[in-house]
């Protein structure tokens, strides 16, 4: 439990990093949004993007979360993302909280929202699937998301391998399941 908990640290802290360097125009160099506010604002959109993920593995929609993170480079393009549903509930949630949390007017909240968290999401999509890059794996990302959860399936169910399961969506495994 205390691995798991530091890895989900681990995660997150990558992914507030992560965020922190995408949000250069959208946050960092926005006079809407006050300096002393910068890392708060980078906060929420880190929980925004992590909690918005977990909600949808929780919700049973893994299968959509895998291919959102393997429907190769297209899928990574910040203007396709726009329409993909779980991006679009991420804007939606961080624009609220841009206005509810930080004051923000209903339109800059939403132009900051629809610019940011798609960028996120692209660069996310990306890192994940460099193959150069292992901060950000797929899985490493299910086991931070689903809090261990995928692990101990793993445990009690050995046929269970979080690689196949992945490699079932990205046509590389059996389609029989």
């Amino acid at each position: 439990y205390i691995l798991q908990t530091q890895t989900q640290r681990t995660m997150l802290q990558e992914l507030f990093n992560l965020v922190k360097n995408v949000a250069g125009d959208s946050v960092i160099n926005n006079p809407e949004i006050p300096n002393e506010q910068n890392n708060e604002v980078v906060a929420e959109a880190t929980n925004t993007v992590a909690s918005g993920l977990r909600n949808i593995v929780a919700g049973g929609g893994i299968g959509s979360l895998i291919s959102l993170f393997t429907g190769g480079q297209q899928q990574g393009n910040k203007s396709n993302l726009l329409s993909n549903p779980i991006v679009s509930m991420m804007i939606g949630h961080f624009a609220g909280k841009l206005m509810n949390k930080f004051n923000i007017g209903n339109q800059q909240a939403s132009g900051i929202a629809t610019s940011l968290i798609p960028g996120i999401v692209s660069t996310l999509i990306n890192r994940t699937n460099d193959q150069g890059d292992n901060t950000f794996t797929l899985d490493n990302l299910l086991r931070s998301i689903t809090g261990g959860q995928t692990d101990q399936i793993a445990q009690q169910n050995p046929q269970f391998n979080i690689g196949n399961l992945i490699s079932q969506f990205t046509g590389g495994g059996q389609q029989q399941q």
